[in-house]
């Protein structure tokens, strides 16, 4: 098969590199470093096999993002393979379009809060608030920018910052590994088996990225070859980190001082395996990380929504394109609503909302996947088993909250509410 190019094939713009540094630069930004607290909070010992759990989650959802983004090559991405899955029922893709916009917002903001949280730290005023907004705000806009010139701007700036950490981190993690003491990893499962997948159900949002290389594929040199190894590439690369540093920081620090951490948690582990310095490598790193998830998701973020525009499912004015072919007005929406949760919504909030957004997004591309199983040629076990898998995530998700976190679910409950009725209005007209 064949996709054509957007715009003949002087438009692709985007390599193999491209892509991987944008699955891994939208996976590696807040999550390893503001969610590590959360998952020991919950898994204790266990928090590595959390992390497993979710890129095994991410693996299954990828598959049916990939088969989709061959089948149907589009910006729009999930938004469009629901409308392609049930073309007599748009509220079903304006739900679906609706609340992965919000999502990203939400993944925006959590990014955002994590490099103004390290920024400030890394400057000596943790806990001066007014200069972390500062430093979400900076960052928020310098990457509208970068966005605002091209996509081929976007994809190498992202090559460079997001090579960059993964070698910082690889750094790190090679050192770190050297002083882990596996006593302290003992028992495995002291917080009980149902914790682990509890903590890799919360932690999902670590893995969201992925998705953007869907976003970005009429932009895509050979995308038949491509896309595919993008998507699992990314995601091989990042459940790596990810497992190695969680291994890291359980190894050299006693869970107390993980969790009371919270968001500065890896910055803490470097403390004992490479001093002082090791603080100012992980808190450039969590910069560096941070930087090119916000690149990545304003970059996939505002093609669906000029995507939607375009199909008069969200504000027409969104699909307006400058003279380097990007929806200039849907980048800086994105921006702007990513900046208003960053700085109004807390770290927790942030991230329970993403992981059960990406959850139940992956579940309805899944589904989609197999209702268009005859075109896009996708085996049915696979996809049955990735939706099981993802269900079964989302009700331990729910039991959680439900537990631990009323108040934490009533605000989804609310959140979920305010994309629902957009959705409703678009579906309407």
């Amino acid at each position: 098969m064949r996709i054509p190019a957007k715009g003949g094939e002087g438009g692709r713009v985007l390599g193999l590199m491209e892509l991987i540094a944008i699955g891994v630069g939208g996976m590696i930004g807040g999550g390893i470093f503001s969610m590590l607290g959360l998952a020991v909070s919950i898994a204790g010992h266990a928090a590595p096999l959390a992390f497993l759990i979710g890129s095994l989650v991410a693996f299954f959802a990828g598959y049916s993002y990939m088969k989709l983004a061959l089948a149907f090559p589009s910006d729009g991405a999930s938004y469009i393979y629901m409308r392609r899955a049930f073309p007599g029922r748009p509220q079903v893709s304006i739900l679906v379009g609706w609340t992965v916009v919000i999502g990203y917002v939400g993944t925006l903001a959590l990014y955002a809060f994590t490099f103004g949280a390290y920024g400030a730290d890394l400057l000596g005023h943790s806990d001066d608030q007014v200069l972390r907004m500062a430093l979400s705000a900076a960052v928020l806009l310098f990457f509208m920018f970068v966005n605002l010139r091209s996509a081929k701007t976007s994809g190498h700036t992202e090559d460079l910052v997001v090579y960059a950490k993964i070698l910082i981190l690889a750094v790190f993690a090679i050192a770190g590994l050297q002083t882990v003491d596996v006593h302290r990893m003992q028992p495995l499962f002291d917080k009980g088996v149902a914790s682990v997948f509890m903590a890799g159900a919360l932690i999902f949002v670590a893995y969201e990225g992925f998705q953007l290389i869907n976003n970005a594929v009429q932009e895509t040199r050979e995308p038949e070859k491509n896309i595919p190894r993008g998507i699992f590439g990314s995601i091989a690369i990042t459940s790596s980190i990810y497992i190695l540093l969680a291994i890291v920081a359980i190894g050299n620090l006693p869970q107390e001082r993980i969790i009371a951490a919270e968001e500065y948690a890896l910055a803490e582990a470097a403390r004992p395996v490479l001093g002082e310095a090791g603080v100012v490598l992980v808190g450039v790193a969590a910069l560096l990380a941070t930087s090119s998830a916000i690149n990545a998701t304003v970059f996939g973020a505002a093609r669906l929504m000029a995507e939607m525009a375009e199909g008069r499912h969200m504000p027409e004015a969104l699909a307006r394109r400058n003279a380097e072919d990007v929806p200039w007005l849907a980048v800086v929406a994105m921006t702007v609503l990513g900046l208003l949760f960053a700085l109004l919504g807390g770290l927790e909030i942030i991230a329970s909302f993403s992981s059960m957004t990406f959850l139940l997004v992956s579940i309805a591309v899944s589904v989609a996947n197999q209702k268009l199983k005859d075109k896009t040629r996708s085996r049915p076990v696979i996809v049955f088993a990735g939706i099981g898998l993802m269900s079964i995530t989302v009700v331990l998700l729910l039991a959680h909250l439900a537990s631990d976190r009323p108040i934490v679910l009533v605000q989804l409950a609310g959140i979920y509410l305010l994309a629902a009725v957009p959705a409703w209005f678009y579906s309407r007209r």
